[in-house]
């Protein structure tokens, strides 16, 4: 086994008596969801800080945990806080939390996030199914020696983001009259937030929205075998658009703005993916 995955099952080890059931789906949580965990019935936490050579996350908002509970009747790990390769960490490490939830058994990730729009169309509040993304400005995880028992050298990426999951959000936004939007996710290191020619450059390459995180978590999740769904949180449209200066506070007010429509939208995509396998 790779030094890459050895390291996965020591955090496994670690916590795994811990750990109070096989997850069926894995959710990382974005800003505007940090609070997810009050929704649900928990039946255990984990802190990041407990895990043997985890990775701790420093963004404000992002509070480092994993919680084990039950969206509805469904199993899942929840990730309450990610880390971000801007903070520093390898890429290798900005992963390793998907390698995890991965070993703890979950077969279903699904993705959350705070972006700046890029399509025109969209405002700040939106919500946009994520149909595929753009990962060339970030450093692969997937470099490196290759661990054929886990996943190809050379991973598939004809369709990250699958179109079954991604029918049940829709399905799910439609049953709870939210409005959703379908689009490109593109991924750039950040901290600093992209100039208006930046964003221009984005939206001729075909994004409708940007980040600082998920594309890659989706590509080490794709080399795993997993089964990929992503919502992100239209919080600010992106620099050179609105005329404004942008900051972290509006990022936070927005997302704080639609937490609850946002909450009530994984949930109940969540419960429909369960229901569809």
């Amino acid at each position: 086994m790779t030094e890459v995955f050895e390291r996965v099952e020591r955090c496994y080890e670690s916590i795994r008596e811990r750990i109070p059931f096989r997850p069926q789906v894995a959710l990382v949580l974005g800003s505007g969801l940090g609070d997810y965990a009050r929704e649900i019935q928990v039946e255990a936490t984990v802190d990041y800080h407990e895990i043997a050579g985890f990775p701790v996350s420093t963004v404000s908002g992002h509070r480092g945990c994993f919680i084990f509970g039950y969206i509805g009747k469904v199993p899942a790990v929840i990730m309450q806080g990610r880390v971000h390769y801007y903070e520093g960490y390898s890429m290798e490490d900005v992963v390793l939390p998907i390698r995890l939830m991965r070993r703890m058994g979950a077969g279903i990730l699904f993705l959350t996030n705070a972006a700046g729009g890029v399509n025109l169309d969209y405002q700040a509040g939106d919500f946009m199914i994520i149909r595929d993304q753009i990962t060339s400005f970030v450093p692969s995880p997937l470099t490196g020696p290759n661990e054929d028992s886990v996943g190809p050298r050379f991973c598939d990426m004809s369709s990250v983001y699958g179109e079954k999951l991604r029918a049940v959000i829709r399905r799910a936004a439609g049953e709870l009259g939210i409005r959703i939007q379908e689009g490109v996710y593109i991924q750039m290191t950040g901290p600093e937030y992209e100039t208006p020619a930046t964003v221009k450059m984005c939206r001729l390459l075909g994004a409708d929205a940007v980040g600082m995180s998920t594309g890659c978590e989706a590509v080490a999740a794709r080399h795993l075998g997993m089964e990929i769904c992503g919502i992100s949180c239209i919080t600010n449209m992106a620099a050179g658009i609105s005329g404004r200066e942008l900051s972290h506070e509006e990022v936070g007010e927005t997302a704080a703005r639609v937490s609850r429509t946002f909450k009530k939208l994984v949930t109940r995509a969540v419960e429909g993916i369960a229901a569809d396998l």
